[in-house]
């Protein structure tokens, strides 16, 4: 018998039967089955039952609850539109407010304005397919125009210098700033709209003054982008904008427009509007990735995994909008880029920027215009009609 380790009872004899245990009984070896002088662990009491640990596996990072990935997945990917331009007698009118329910979104992307509008921004997002953003484009007086509105909001920034305050978020400042917008906003239109389309300005400029934030919340989110979306379709419905400006409209209204936000969010400290936080593509934009996407299909040597080189992003964000909004995410976020851009960290794993633009205009059709908290604030009016 192999020798083992415990201390037997001098007045135990061995036993040939081995005992049940017990907590009456004797404590005895469990190789030989002798007394011993050992004392027995306590046995559980109901008081304080045994402990059944079942570990569980901490959450994927990368899989945000009730997110609706099927419904992106299986959604057909959104195919550009021609915009009709309207024709005399005008009815302008002041635009409001519609939708409050899902059955107001459904609506919405059942009627000709809500399918056209989507189109628009596939539209734009062809129109820069493979373009760098300083190539030589087609650029209107009316581009042109707007591009020196922006230039104009740019520098009214300068001449409002933030308050002094102790909050976080939302310098009271803004307000000052969105007030100049909102006083002069008819006067800035009339320097590009035709006589005969100066009337307009009753249905457009509310589009206008809200894409750049709301002044009692001190906010700005992809609500408020696609309200300047909306007001870009408005003047391309008046024909004001033609389908040879939408290049110039992205390369450099829209380049201009996301510049001049990213000035206000640091120096107003503006709120992130209705932002999923980790889980959101990102705070305040949407579109510039769709554009950005765009621009770098087929590219040679820049792939979507690219965005994790950082010579790249220095070198080249200057000339493509998505690595500009990557940028630009990682000046202003701390820790690792997984941790707090998850999605467009699983962005940077699909195979080819194709692929990529087509599942990022999916995901804006059903992450922000088919969002009640984000479309109840859209607009209609005569050129975008609640049908």
């Amino acid at each position: 018998m192999e020798p083992h380790d415990h201390q037997h009872s001098p007045k135990s004899p061995q036993t040939p039967s081995l005992p049940l245990p017990s907590s009456s009984a004797a404590p005895t070896c469990f190789k030989c089955g002798g007394a011993t002088t050992l004392e027995p662990p306590p046995a559980w009491s109901e008081i304080s039952p045994p402990p059944n640990h079942r570990p569980t596996p901490p959450p994927a990072i990368h899989d945000p609850p009730n997110h609706p990935q099927q419904a992106i997945i299986l959604a057909p990917v959104p195919q550009s539109q021609k915009v009709p331009v309207v024709t005399p007698p005008f009815h302008f009118q002041t635009p409001s407010k519609r939708i409050q329910s899902p059955d107001d979104i459904r609506r919405f992307h059942d009627s000709f304005a809500g399918k056209n509008f989507l189109g628009f921004v596939v539209a734009l997002s062809a129109s820069i397919r493979g373009h760098k953003i300083s190539d030589e484009c087609h650029q209107s007086a009316v581009t042109d125009s707007i591009v020196s509105i922006l230039e104009t909001l740019t520098q009214w920034v300068d001449e409002i210098p933030p308050a002094q305050m102790a909050s976080r978020y939302g310098n009271v400042s803004y307000r000052v700033w969105h007030e100049r917008l909102v006083g002069n906003s008819d006067a800035l239109m009339l320097r590009f709209l035709p006589d005969e389309l100066r009337s307009s300005t009753v249905e457009i400029v509310p589009y206008f003054t809200d894409g750049f934030g709301n002044a009692s919340r001190i906010d700005y989110g992809t609500g408020h982008e696609t309200n300047f979306a909306a007001w870009l379709y408005c003047l391309a419905r008046m024909g004001v904008i033609k389908e040879e400006d939408y290049r110039a409209v992205v390369a450099r209204i829209f380049v201009k427009y996301l510049a001049l936000m990213r000035k206000l969010q640091l120096v107003y400290c503006l709120e992130p509007a209705g932002s999923h936080g980790v889980w959101g593509l990102d705070d305040f934009h949407f579109l510039p990735f769709i554009f950005g996407s765009s621009q770098l299909i087929d590219h040679k040597y820049m792939k979507p995994k690219s965005i994790h080189n950082d010579d790249i992003l220095e070198n080249f964000s200057n000339e493509y909008l998505y690595l500009s909004c990557i940028g630009f995410v990682k000046k202003v976020k701390k820790g690792l880029f997984a941790e707090h851009s998850p999605l467009l960290d699983d962005i940077s794993g699909v195979p080819n920027w194709n692929k990529v633009n087509s599942g990022l205009l999916k995901m804006y059709k059903v992450e922000v215009l088919e969002k009640v908290p984000i479309m109840q604030h859209f607009l209609f009016g005569w050129l975008i009609k609640w049908d």
